[in-house]
């Protein structure tokens, strides 16, 4: 019985001794695969960690180029808004200019058209106005050559007859018409001025200015009539002139002036005897009615 109770005893614990080792090596399987998985969790962990801080430090940058991006989008905002308002100034200004250039282009083609007016008036005045000088140069040189014609006999004889700057000069010398130191015309010198009237006659719309001219010779002691001298010489010679062209009725009187020039406006030196004799003279000077041709010039 005891030797069956020791057996059992002995088969128990040899029973008991076989579950230990298997549990015990169970148990170190586990720990051991505790301690493996441990390593690897903190290995995870630590990478875990790292990936943590990279993410974070990522997100810090992304959050700064957020931020960054939000200021450069603020300024963008405001250079458009600048740049818009920019714009509308400029279209504002172009609208300006476009109108006030319509208006400026309309206000120069007015001044333009008004300027061309004027100047076709003007040009038309000129025409008229060349128109009536060629007209009177026409008269002057048909009175130049009448005058040649009536005084042909007494051409060559101290009388010249000559066409220059629109006018009719006829200068006849003191031999023709007067003795020395006299203002009585005589009777040769007359009938050159009596057919010097007959021209004029018929020549109405004539101005004639008759100037009397002497040389340079002092008036000594007293000629007569008051005559102490050559302005009183020069001035009686024209006016001797004078009445006798008023003899002839169809002379227009108010068209007469006489003057005397005296020694001042000789045409030659009073040196020599013949330069004396020639500024000794009557000049009979013939202008055209310049009255329409002066009220065109004041109209230009």
């Amino acid at each position: 019985m005891i030797k069956k109770l020791s057996i059992g005893v002995f088969a128990m614990l040899l029973l008991s001794s076989c579950v230990t080792r298997r549990l015990y090596n169970e148990l170190d399987q586990q720990y051991q695969s505790s301690i493996a998985d441990n390593e690897r969790l903190s290995r995870e962990l630590s990478e875990l960690n790292n990936s943590h801080n990279d993410l974070e430090n990522a997100k810090k940058q992304l959050a700064q180029q957020l931020k960054d991006l939000q200021t450069e989008r603020q300024n963008l905002n405001a250079e458009i808004a600048t740049a818009q308002n920019r714009l509308k100034d400029l279209q504002d200004s172009y609208s300006n200019l476009e109108k006030n250039s319509e208006e400026s282009l309309k206000a120069e083609a007015s001044r333009l058209a008004k300027a061309k007016a004027e100047l076709d008036l003007k040009s038309a005045r000129v025409q008229e106005l060349e128109a009536m000088i060629a007209a009177n140069d026409r008269q002057m040189k048909a009175l130049k050559d009448n005058l040649s014609q009536a005084l042909n006999a007494f051409e060559g004889r101290g009388l010249t007859i000559e066409q220059k700057n629109g006018k009719v000069y006829v200068s006849m010398e003191n031999k023709l018409l007067f003795k020395s130191g006299s203002w009585s015309v005589n009777e040769e010198g007359r009938k050159a001025v009596v057919e010097l009237g007959k021209v004029l006659a018929s020549n109405p719309d004539i101005s004639v200015l008759i100037e009397g001219h002497t040389d340079n010779d002092k008036i000594l002691g007293n000629l007569g009539d008051g005559v102490v001298n050559n302005w009183d010489l020069s001035t009686k010679r024209a006016l001797a002139i004078v009445a006798i062209l008023t003899e002839n009725i169809n002379i227009d009187k108010k068209n007469l002036t006489a003057a005397g020039r005296s020694e001042y406006a000789p045409i030659t030196s009073n040196i020599t005897p013949e330069g004396k004799a020639k500024n000794r003279r009557i000049e009979v000077i013939l202008t055209p009615n310049l009255d329409k041709i002066n009220q065109m010039l004041d109209q230009l």
